[in-house]
Protein backbone atom coordinates (compact mmCIF):
# COMPACT_ATOMS: atom_id res chain seq x y z
CA UNK A 1 0.00 0.00 0.00
CA UNK A 2 2.95 2.39 1.12
CA UNK A 3 4.70 1.31 -1.89
CA UNK A 4 1.29 2.37 -4.60
CA UNK A 5 1.05 5.87 -2.34
CA UNK A 6 4.67 6.81 -3.28
CA UNK A 7 4.66 5.60 -6.67
CA UNK A 8 1.62 8.22 -7.03
CA UNK A 9 3.70 11.12 -5.56
CA UNK A 10 6.16 10.46 -8.06
CA UNK A 11 3.75 10.78 -10.72
CA UNK A 12 2.64 14.00 -9.00
CA UNK A 13 5.67 15.41 -9.40
CA UNK A 14 6.64 14.09 -12.43
CA UNK A 15 3.58 15.87 -13.99
CA UNK A 16 4.70 18.65 -12.19
CA UNK A 17 8.49 19.01 -13.60
CA UNK A 18 7.21 18.22 -17.01
CA UNK A 19 4.20 20.69 -16.97
CA UNK A 20 6.76 23.25 -16.49
CA UNK A 21 9.52 22.17 -18.98
CA UNK A 22 6.50 21.84 -21.19
CA UNK A 23 5.38 25.67 -20.50
CA UNK A 24 9.02 27.05 -20.97
CA UNK A 25 9.90 25.55 -24.23
CA UNK A 26 5.61 25.99 -25.38
CA UNK A 27 5.86 29.55 -24.79
CA UNK A 28 9.29 30.32 -26.03
CA UNK A 29 8.96 28.60 -29.21
CA UNK A 30 5.07 30.39 -29.52
CA UNK A 31 6.62 33.76 -28.67
CA UNK A 32 9.54 32.92 -31.27
CA UNK A 33 6.35 31.90 -34.35
CA UNK A 34 3.71 33.97 -33.01
CA UNK A 35 1.99 31.01 -32.95
CA UNK A 36 -0.95 32.16 -30.51
CA UNK A 37 -2.43 28.21 -29.86
CA UNK A 38 1.24 26.96 -28.99
CA UNK A 39 2.03 29.97 -26.79
CA UNK A 40 -1.63 29.50 -25.15
CA UNK A 41 -0.93 25.83 -24.43
CA UNK A 42 2.15 26.65 -22.69
CA UNK A 43 0.96 29.05 -20.47
CA UNK A 44 -1.76 26.39 -19.73
CA UNK A 45 1.13 23.71 -19.01
CA UNK A 46 2.45 26.56 -15.97
CA UNK A 47 -1.24 26.03 -14.53
CA UNK A 48 -1.55 22.50 -14.85
CA UNK A 49 1.72 23.04 -12.32
CA UNK A 50 0.19 25.02 -9.91
CA UNK A 51 -2.47 22.24 -9.61
CA UNK A 52 -0.28 19.56 -9.89
CA UNK A 53 1.19 20.76 -6.70
CA UNK A 54 -2.31 20.98 -4.58
CA UNK A 55 -2.76 17.74 -6.39
CA UNK A 56 0.87 16.13 -4.49
CA UNK A 57 -0.29 17.62 -1.59
CA UNK A 58 -3.93 15.71 -1.70
CA UNK A 59 -1.82 12.47 -2.11
CA UNK A 60 0.69 12.68 0.37
CA UNK A 61 -2.64 13.56 2.87
CA UNK A 62 -4.41 10.60 1.84
CA UNK A 63 -0.96 8.62 1.91
CA UNK A 64 -0.95 9.75 5.77
CA UNK A 65 -4.71 9.03 6.82
CA UNK A 66 -6.13 5.49 6.78
CA UNK A 67 -9.60 6.77 5.93
CA UNK A 68 -10.49 6.89 2.06
CA UNK A 69 -11.35 10.86 1.82
CA UNK A 70 -13.38 12.53 -0.77
CA UNK A 71 -13.04 15.67 -2.22
CA UNK A 72 -15.11 16.93 0.35
CA UNK A 73 -12.13 16.47 2.73
CA UNK A 74 -9.74 19.42 1.49
CA UNK A 75 -7.47 21.02 3.44
CA UNK A 76 -7.29 24.92 3.08
CA UNK A 77 -3.86 25.08 1.05
CA UNK A 78 -5.72 22.61 -1.26
CA UNK A 79 -8.87 24.83 -1.44
CA UNK A 80 -6.58 27.66 -1.93
CA UNK A 81 -4.87 25.88 -5.03
CA UNK A 82 -7.76 25.39 -6.40
CA UNK A 83 -9.37 28.94 -6.66
CA UNK A 84 -6.01 30.12 -8.10
CA UNK A 85 -5.08 27.59 -10.42
CA UNK A 86 -9.23 28.62 -11.19
CA UNK A 87 -8.32 32.62 -11.80
CA UNK A 88 -5.58 31.47 -13.70
CA UNK A 89 -7.34 29.62 -16.18
CA UNK A 90 -10.23 32.63 -16.53
CA UNK A 91 -7.26 35.11 -16.80
CA UNK A 92 -5.55 32.57 -19.56
CA UNK A 93 -9.31 32.72 -21.33
CA UNK A 94 -9.72 36.12 -21.11
CA UNK A 95 -5.89 37.17 -22.61
CA UNK A 96 -6.09 34.85 -25.31
CA UNK A 97 -9.66 35.85 -26.77
CA UNK A 98 -7.93 39.51 -26.59
CA UNK A 99 -5.29 38.31 -28.72
CA UNK A 100 -7.24 36.41 -31.24
CA UNK A 101 -9.46 39.06 -31.78
CA UNK A 102 -6.43 41.77 -32.11
CA UNK A 103 -4.61 39.17 -34.66
CA UNK A 104 -7.85 38.59 -36.76
CA UNK A 105 -8.16 42.67 -36.61
CA UNK A 106 -4.81 42.99 -38.04
CA UNK A 107 -4.58 39.48 -40.15
CA UNK A 108 -1.81 37.87 -38.33
CA UNK A 109 -0.36 34.40 -39.06
CA UNK A 110 2.37 32.19 -37.47
CA UNK A 111 5.61 32.38 -39.32
CA UNK A 112 5.63 28.80 -38.82
CA UNK A 113 3.50 26.42 -36.71
CA UNK A 114 5.71 22.84 -37.00
CA UNK A 115 6.88 22.74 -32.96
CA UNK A 116 3.47 23.09 -32.40
CA UNK A 117 3.06 19.29 -33.92
CA UNK A 118 5.97 18.55 -32.34
CA UNK A 119 5.17 19.63 -28.66
CA UNK A 120 1.97 18.77 -28.77
CA UNK A 121 2.67 15.43 -30.06
CA UNK A 122 5.01 14.68 -27.31
CA UNK A 123 2.62 15.93 -25.03
CA UNK A 124 0.01 12.93 -25.79
CA UNK A 125 2.26 10.45 -25.68
CA UNK A 126 3.38 11.40 -22.24
CA UNK A 127 0.05 12.72 -21.13
CA UNK A 128 -1.46 9.22 -22.44
CA UNK A 129 0.98 7.00 -20.37
CA UNK A 130 0.19 9.16 -16.90
CA UNK A 131 -3.32 8.71 -17.54
CA UNK A 132 -2.89 5.19 -17.64
CA UNK A 133 -0.45 4.54 -14.50
CA UNK A 134 -2.24 6.83 -11.92
CA UNK A 135 -5.63 4.78 -13.08
CA UNK A 136 -3.78 2.05 -12.48
CA UNK A 137 -2.68 2.66 -8.94
CA UNK A 138 -6.01 4.43 -8.28
CA UNK A 139 -7.54 1.25 -8.88
CA UNK A 140 -5.40 -0.41 -6.97
CA UNK A 141 -5.97 2.08 -4.07
CA UNK A 142 -9.54 2.31 -4.70
CA UNK A 143 -8.67 6.02 -4.66
CA UNK A 144 -11.52 8.56 -5.61
CA UNK A 145 -9.64 11.46 -5.75
CA UNK A 146 -6.45 9.94 -7.71
CA UNK A 147 -8.77 8.32 -10.55
CA UNK A 148 -10.48 11.63 -10.51
CA UNK A 149 -7.21 13.51 -11.24
CA UNK A 150 -6.19 10.76 -13.62
CA UNK A 151 -9.25 11.26 -15.24
CA UNK A 152 -8.70 15.08 -15.50
CA UNK A 153 -5.32 14.86 -17.12
CA UNK A 154 -7.41 13.91 -20.10
CA UNK A 155 -8.15 17.42 -20.78
CA UNK A 156 -4.34 17.87 -21.38
CA UNK A 157 -4.60 15.28 -23.52
CA UNK A 158 -7.51 16.95 -25.50
CA UNK A 159 -6.28 20.53 -25.55
CA UNK A 160 -2.59 18.80 -27.19
CA UNK A 161 -5.18 17.02 -29.45
CA UNK A 162 -6.75 20.54 -29.98
CA UNK A 163 -3.20 22.15 -30.46
CA UNK A 164 -2.04 19.38 -33.02
CA UNK A 165 -4.30 19.66 -35.31
CA UNK A 166 -4.69 23.26 -35.62
CA UNK A 167 -0.30 23.45 -35.90
CA UNK A 168 -1.09 20.32 -38.91
CA UNK A 169 -3.63 21.98 -40.59
CA UNK A 170 -1.15 25.73 -40.70
CA UNK A 171 1.38 23.72 -41.19
CA UNK A 172 0.60 21.73 -44.31
CA UNK A 173 -2.62 24.26 -45.52
CA UNK A 174 -0.62 27.71 -44.66
CA UNK A 175 -4.80 28.32 -43.25
CA UNK A 176 -4.77 32.04 -42.37
CA UNK A 177 -7.26 30.94 -39.33
CA UNK A 178 -6.16 27.79 -38.36
CA UNK A 179 -3.66 29.02 -35.35
CA UNK A 180 -6.92 30.99 -34.09
CA UNK A 181 -9.08 28.04 -34.11
CA UNK A 182 -6.60 26.58 -31.94
CA UNK A 183 -6.37 29.42 -30.10
CA UNK A 184 -10.37 29.51 -29.63
CA UNK A 185 -10.39 25.79 -28.16
CA UNK A 186 -7.56 26.68 -25.73
CA UNK A 187 -9.86 29.14 -24.57
CA UNK A 188 -12.44 26.77 -24.24
CA UNK A 189 -10.75 24.16 -22.24
CA UNK A 190 -9.39 26.65 -20.25
CA UNK A 191 -12.82 27.96 -19.25
CA UNK A 192 -13.83 24.38 -18.53
CA UNK A 193 -11.37 23.62 -16.35
CA UNK A 194 -11.55 27.16 -14.49
CA UNK A 195 -14.92 26.16 -13.46
CA UNK A 196 -13.82 23.08 -12.26
CA UNK A 197 -11.57 24.17 -10.09
CA UNK A 198 -14.14 26.32 -8.45
CA UNK A 199 -16.50 23.90 -8.31
CA UNK A 200 -13.88 21.18 -6.67
CA UNK A 201 -12.88 23.97 -3.76
CA UNK A 202 -16.28 24.16 -2.73
CA UNK A 203 -16.71 20.33 -2.67
CA UNK A 204 -18.79 19.91 -5.46
CA UNK A 205 -18.35 16.53 -7.94
CA UNK A 206 -17.17 17.35 -11.10
CA UNK A 207 -17.32 15.91 -14.24
CA UNK A 208 -14.03 15.00 -14.27
CA UNK A 209 -14.62 12.21 -11.54
CA UNK A 210 -16.47 9.94 -13.66
CA UNK A 211 -13.97 7.16 -15.15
Amino acid sequence: MRDLYRRAQYLAVFTILYNIVEGVVSTAMGYSDETLALFGFGVDSFIESISGVGVYVMIRRIADSAERLTASDQTAFEQQALRITGWAFYGLSAMLAVTVLVNLFEHKAPESTFWGVVISAVSIAVMSALVFAKRKIGRALKSAPILADANCTLVCIYMSIAVLISSAVYELTAFAYADAIGAVAIIWFSVSEGRECFAKAKGHQCSCEHD
